[in-house]
């Protein structure tokens, strides 16, 4: 167990949690919302420290990051938990086993053997993933502030639901981040993930306005958030509030590996092309649709000219411009290399 980074104490033993937007009250004994931090005896302990339930090598682009690093290998990193109940979740037996099993399962590895693995398999970057990175975030920034030292990036997966004080701490350490912005409806958060969406929206503003490279992706699952109002105000709200070289994800809904979804049909091809042609209306320079490569909507266009920078099939490049500017107009090109 290890004590927590972000709480306060509170009168008779009781903690405030301060890791994310719930800021959860907690009495002695009994745990967060996440299931894995507990109040002890008046200190609040992150019971999945570490406990790792993930380590293994992917493309960057499964994150998914198209402009950063492109090409590129990554290590992923992943501790059992989440802050959110998501009833489409893909990944729910690791985020959701600490609250439905009452147990934290993982194995036991320190930051400095991540970092080792990382180097030993020439990784330029470490991604904090699969689960939510905000209810690891004691592992994450110790393992982030070793990483820094080696030359190493930071990636953060995430729901965007981590406190202030938390991304305080983190992002001096953070290269690159991909939100999930799931729906622009706050019935939608609170009925279907279990959160608000307003911290949401703030911390993606505040992103925008660091230097760390932001994607955002959208699940569009169908029926709930797939109306034609919804996309354009999601797609408005990345082109004005984040800037229109921010790359929008949308990706395809599979009700068979959902958690509580497993009754919706899978997102048609037919939404997801309306969707593109949305975020391309609304002014959004790069849009992608994850999934269904036969749509042929992965690759990286030029904003200005149209040449195709980047030829992308699935996860894997097929041709790569290298270089900051448009091999044809020499405009500029929103890359991180």
């Amino acid at each position: 167990m290890k004590e927590s980074y972000f709480y306060k104490k509170l009168e008779k033993k009781e903690v405030q949690c301060e890791t994310c937007s719930h800021f959860c009250k907690i009495e002695n004994g009994e745990k967060g919302i996440c299931g894995v931090r507990e109040n002890s005896n008046g200190k609040l302990v992150v019971l999945n420290y570490d406990k790792i339930t993930a380590l293994s090598i992917d493309p960057i682009e499964k994150k998914p990051l198209y402009h950063f690093l492109p090409g590129t290998k990554t290590l992923s990193v992943a501790a059992p938990g989440c802050n959110f109940q998501c009833e489409s979740c893909q990944n729910w037996r690791i985020s959701q086993g600490p609250r439905l099993d009452n147990e934290i399962s993982g194995q036991k590895i320190f930051p400095e053997r991540i970092i080792e693995t990382a180097k030993a398999e020439k990784t330029p970057s470490i991604s904090y993933t699969y689960t939510e990175p905000t209810i690891f975030a004691e592992f994450a920034l110790d393992t982030m502030k070793l990483s820094k030292k080696q030359g190493l990036k930071n990636v953060w997966v995430t729901n965007g639901y981590f406190s202030p004080t938390c991304f305080k701490a983190i992002s001096p350490f953070l290269d690159a981040v991909n939100v999930d912005l799931k729906s622009f409806s706050e019935d939608f958060y609170k009925e279907r993930c279990g959160g608000e969406l307003e911290p949401i929206l703030n911390n993606l503003k505040k992103i925008a306005k660091e230097d760390i490279w932001l994607e955002v992706t959208t699940l569009l699952i169908p029926e709930l958030n797939t109306s034609e109002e919804e996309i354009g105000k999601i797609a408005e709200f990345i082109k004005n509030e984040l800037g229109p070289n921010t790359p929008w994800h949308i990706s395809r809904f599979s009700g068979a590996i959902s958690w509580k979804l497993k009754d919706k049909p899978n997102t048609s091809p037919e939404t997801l092309k309306k969707a593109f042609k949305i975020g391309k209306e609304k002014g959004l320079n790069h849009v992608y649709v994850g999934n269904i490569p036969s749509l042929n909507q992965e690759n990286t266009y030029c904003s200005s000219c149209g040449e195709k920078l980047i030829d992308r099939c699935g996860y894997k490049i097929q041709k790569k411009y290298k270089g900051k500017k448009c091999p044809n107009c020499e405009a500029k090109i929103p890359i991180v290399e």
